[in-house]
């Protein structure tokens, strides 16, 4: 499935309040799972729902500037800092309980100075360096 949204209309960094979301549950979970298997940009899936992955990864350094053509890139971020830069555009800085959609197509390169930890959900199959490839191409594995 395709997006509907344009490239160039950016979606705003929304920040998650309360309990009352379940943001708790997404906190405690994914973050013991985040520190499993695997370092830096070595997604693991702990869950699946439709044709989609969740998944959770460690963040530190800077990764790949790739894109997806055919899918939006959704980031949670669970514990830390990062910022998602993105081409042509201002970066975004997410704390933890922000999240950000970069839109299908638009170019972007994810980078933090301490490990964060992240929750991605993104269509089954989508590899992690979209567009690009290269040595940090991670399979899909299962937590």
């Amino acid at each position: 499935m395709t997006s509907q949204r344009s490239p160039d209309r950016a979606v705003p960094a929304v920040r998650l309040v309360g309990d009352h979301w379940g943001h708790d549950r997404l906190d405690r979970q994914p973050r013991a799972r985040a520190g499993g298997p695997g370092g830096p940009y070595r997604p693991g899936i702990v869950a699946h729902y439709n044709a989609n992955k969740v998944a959770v990864v460690k963040v530190h350094g800077e990764f790949v500037w790739h894109s997806h053509p055919d899918t939006d890139d959704f980031f949670l971020v669970l514990a830390g800092r990062m910022t998602i830069r993105l081409r042509h555009r201002p970066d975004v800085v997410l704390e933890a309980g922000e999240l950000y959609v970069v839109p299908a197509g638009v170019e972007h390169c994810p980078t933090a100075d301490e490990e964060c930890h992240v929750l991605l959900i993104e269509p089954d199959g989508t590899v992690n360096t979209g567009d690009a490839g290269g040595p940090l191409t991670a399979p899909e594995r299962e937590l």
